[in-house]
């Protein structure tokens, strides 16, 4: 027997999908962080690669810096107004459905149980399932909205909140890999431990992913570290061409 839904279970259901939200916003911040800074180092240490890698260690940290913080911003920002263009264009259709339900409700329960029987129900029970949800406009408004045009209710992600996480992943991850020449001479060593770090950086957001998404740890290890490895290749192989 299904046990019911206590408030407290309730409020740590919805504590922990909140968490998870976040955390989302931190593994996309991060990732772009770290694989944007990256590229500037291993574009440099390919353009001053021939056997043994010299960096300027103070062009590095101007260029990344300055693009990490460019990029940043941009990311917040984009998803600052990227969630609030979502969230405005859902209360916009939201509203119409609900005045197409006030102004013919009879069209749009048999619309509802239409939809309803393409998610398996019998038509009989479909209708009956239809006209129960007819009686709650807003429910079955969502409803049509998610299985009719594939939108989701944006629940109570705030935009701005999630715009400044997506920033503070972007930083926090994004300095990594540039974090050696702060402390070490440009030498060959300093790229090296660059790359080790960055490696290191990668493996946590694959980590941070899997607790996020529960996708399966090597799945989300060995993707995240692909990914970032091929743009770091891609940005060493353009510097080397460059200035090689």
């Amino acid at each position: 027997m299904t046990q019911p839904v206590r408030p407290r279970d309730a409020d740590q259901s919805s504590a922990l999908g909140r968490a998870q939200d976040h955390l989302k916003q931190l593994v996309f911040g991060g990732n772009d962080g770290i694989v944007t800074t990256f590229a500037i180092v291993a574009g440099f240490a390919g353009a001053g690669a021939e056997g043994v890698v010299e960096i300027g260690a103070l062009a590095v940290l101007v260029f990344g810096l300055a693009n990490l913080f460019a990029d940043a911003v941009s990311m917040g920002l984009g998803e600052f107004l990227s969630m609030r263009s979502q969230n405005d264009l859902y209360a916009q259709r939201h509203a119409a459905q609900m005045a197409r339900i006030r102004r013919d409700p009879a069209a749009e329960t048999a619309l509802m149980a239409g939809l309803l029987q393409t998610r398996g129900l019998p038509e009989r029970q479909a209708v009956e399932t239809a006209q129960l949800l007819a009686a709650h406009p807003p429910l079955m408004a969502d409803l049509t909205l998610s299985w009719g045009y594939g939108m989701q209710a944006p629940e109570d992600a705030d935009p701005a909140l999630n715009g400044v996480m997506t920033f503070i992943s972007f930083v926090v991850f994004g300095v990594v890999p540039l974090s050696p020449y702060f402390v070490m001479e440009p030498v060959a060593a300093t790229f090296y431990t660059s790359v080790a770090m960055t490696l290191l950086a990668l493996m946590a957001l694959g980590v941070l992913r899997w607790v996020a998404t529960r996708d399966g740890l090597r799945r989300a290890l060995v993707e995240t570290v692909a990914v970032g490895s091929i743009c770091a290749l891609v940005a060493f192989g353009v510097g080397w061409l460059v200035g090689g």
